[in-house]
């Protein structure tokens, strides 16, 4: 799915499951960095008019996501909890590029924010069927569909705006780092943990 090497074991949805408070705040905060990420990378390169179109769109659809699982939060009598650090993100953070052109660093935290996008997406789906809580399972299923087309705007956008980086060898980098990276990961109730 996606590309990616290595797909989430089914059992990890049991995990999340376990407690649900600590995974959908995980999730809200997840979200809220998503947003972020979009409005940092329009600020960065405003100069591309259909780049900063799109990614306001996105931006605004994380927040609006942030927005739909804090409300869940709350009609189940959870707390949305203090913002946590994404290792997962943070280990992806240290492969992008930093020494190479402006251009070439651009591009790396456009599919950065591709494989975050395609590994949550992977993950949504993972809940989607996995879990049994039914609302949850179709809430998932929803924004499985929006982060799949996140995905692809943003390695779109790594096509369309590069100048000077293989971008089908640099993804293909990227999905072996990350297919590395995840086999760590799956143990704990969190998006990407």
């Amino acid at each position: 799915m996606l590309g990616l090497k290595l797909l989430t074991d089914p059992r990890w949805a049991n995990i999340a499951e376990s407690n649900l408070e600590e995974i959908l705040t995980d999730h809200a905060w997840c979200e809220q960095k998503a947003a972020t990420n979009a409005i940092t990378l329009i600020a960065y390169n405003s100069e591309h008019e259909d780049l900063v179109q799109e990614l306001t769109d996105i931006a605004i659809e994380e927040m609006e996501h942030f927005r739909m699982v804090t409300e869940i939060i709350k009609q189940r009598g959870y707390t949305l909890g203090r913002e946590r650090k994404d290792d997962y993100v943070n280990q992806l953070m240290k492969f992008m590029r930093r020494d190479g052109s402006r251009n070439m660093a651009f591009i790396d935290r456009l599919l950065f924010a591709a494989m975050i996008e395609a590994r949550s997406c992977e993950r949504f789906r993972t809940l989607s069927q996995h879990i049994n809580d039914e609302e949850l399972a179709k809430f998932y299923y929803d924004l499985m569909v929006s982060e799949a087309n996140h995905y692809t705007t943003f390695l779109n956008f790594a096509r369309k705006l590069s100048t000077d980086v293989d971008i089908d060898k640099r993804w293909a980098e990227w999905l072996d780092f990350e297919g590395k990276l995840i086999q760590s990961y799956g143990n704990k109730e969190a998006i990407h943990g």
